[in-house]
């Protein structure tokens, strides 16, 4: 577990990056019994990389816990859901400025134990970016069971491949129409589960990704361990649009692949909401889906006039950039 964790012998609070603004703030979180996981071993050995995945799909949540939230003078509360996460919205009563602002969440029972987090407020940019991970930023292999375990079992963040060109494209479109000072806002919104979120924060900063809030899916058990990565597909949607929601002066480019729903979804996000959708990439990482893609998203460019890309490297993603405009670097 990352520095943000303090404990006490039988619980510990794992918070994960929040955000939002004065009027709309998001933190999430989990209450876990035991010990929290110790940091990466970055081993080339395919077996400690195995006992430190396994021990991120060990935990044991904590439900009904009372938590509390100290934001400056504001002191909220909320109850750990049966799969010990916490949620908290709220309106601060003072403004906030751009950037990234620490956040303190103690248990009722026991204010030594204490999560300690970070939110990230935006600055007021034309452009905002969501991204999917595996398979549009981190070759995953998601379209089959087994070679996606085995790629999670036997690497680790810092072994872990990055699809070439991507951190190129992102760090480009960080600084699309805005300073280099006041960088775009980025979200990465994945159905892996919060188990990997210290993982993937490892690899994005390992890679020289932009930062941003992660939204990730329900945390599994170590039995569940075989269902990493496959989530319904209103959660992802659902998340998507809480986004759009909580931003709604910016416009957002989507970014994700087709292994699984990406197209599907973010067609239906723009369907819904054409004028807030600036353009869509989607990496071609399944070939056999290549064609239902293609003709999915020149409907979407035609009848809704949205910028859209279907890829296979990220050169012709940065391209594509180019020639819209969106990136002028």
């Amino acid at each position: 577990m990352s520095k943000n964790t303090s404990q006490r012998s039988e619980y510990y609070i794992k918070l994960y990056h929040g955000y939002g603004h004065s009027q709309d703030l998001l933190l999430y979180g989990h209450v876990f019994a035991g010990k929290p996981q110790t940091a990466n071993p970055y081993s080339e050995s395919i077996l400690t990389n195995m006992v430190y995945l396994l021990k991120l799909f060990a935990v044991k949540p904590v439900s009904n816990a009372r938590v509390t939230l100290h934001w400056g003078d504001q002191v909220l509360s909320a109850v750990t859901e049966s799969d010990g996460f916490i949620k908290f919205e709220w309106e601060s009563v003072v403004h906030l400025e751009a950037g990234w602002h620490d956040v303190d969440v103690r248990l009722d029972e026991d204010p030594a134990v204490a999560g300690r987090g970070r939110l990230f407020v935006p600055h007021i940019t034309q452009f905002g970016f969501i991204s999917d991970i595996d398979d549009t930023v981190l070759i995953s292999h998601s379209s089959t069971v087994w070679r996606r375990l085995r790629t999670l079992f036997t690497t680790n963040p810092r072994t872990r491949k990055a699809f070439e060109g991507v951190a190129e494209h992102y760090r480009l479109l960080s600084i699309a129409h805005t300073a280099d000072e006041m960088r775009n806002p980025f979200f990465y919104v994945s159905s892996s589960e919060w188990n990997l979120y210290d993982y993937l924060v490892d690899f994005f900063r390992h890679q020289g990704l932009p930062e941003g809030a992660f939204l990730l899916n329900q945390v599994k058990r170590w039995f569940e361990i075989f269902k990493t990565g496959k989530t319904k597909h209103n959660g992802k949607l659902l998340r998507v649009m809480r986004i759009l929601e909580t931003f709604p002066n910016q416009k957002f480019i989507l970014l994700g692949d087709n292994t699984q729903q990406d197209p599907a979804i973010y067609s239906q996000v723009a369907m819904k909401y054409p004028e807030r959708i600036h353009a869509i990439y989607i990496r071609n990482a399944s070939a056999h889906k290549k064609e239902d893609t293609r003709l999915l998203l020149a409907r979407l460019a035609q009848e809704k006039d949205v910028h859209t890309c279907l890829f296979d490297s990220s050169d012709e993603a940065i391209a594509h950039s180019r020639s819209i405009g969106l990136i002028t670097a």
